[in-house]
């Protein structure tokens, strides 16, 4: 019987890895523009980020059951709305906080949809 590792997760390796480098240089070489507001808080804010977020997609990756990736799926978006909300105190721009309450409400309903999905029910149940 054929092996299927490389046709299955040779994409989810790929991206993990691109996602970590990119990771990897913002943290070393951060943008010339951030360069001005960046304090010692902001930065390990940002870092606990980073590192929920790697767990977050190896529980995607790894998740042995689908309503253990839709939690992992769940809290993406949760970390997605804490960078917003990270990015609005520096900055001082509040349309970080408009993007996080517009993300929040979407990964609600994605979140209440896809669980009526794994549950086997239709939409209009």
């Amino acid at each position: 019987m054929r092996s299927k590792f490389p046709s299955r997760y040779l994409g989810w390796c790929l991206g993990l890895l691109g996602i970590s480098l990119t990771l990897l240089f913002i943290s070393i070489y951060p943008l010339p523009s951030l360069l001005r507001w960046q304090s010692p808080f902001l930065s390990r804010c940002f870092f606990m980020l980073m590192v929920c977020f790697a767990f977050c997609l190896f529980r995607l990756m790894r998740g042995p059951t689908p309503a253990d990736r839709a939690v992992a799926v769940d809290t993406l978006g949760i970390l997605i709305v804490g960078f917003c909300a990270i990015l609005s105190i520096p900055t001082g721009r509040d349309w970080y906080i408009d993007i996080a309450i517009a993300w929040a409400l979407q990964s609600f309903i994605g979140a209440l949809a896809l669980a009526k999905y794994l549950e086997g029910r239709g939409f209009d149940e």
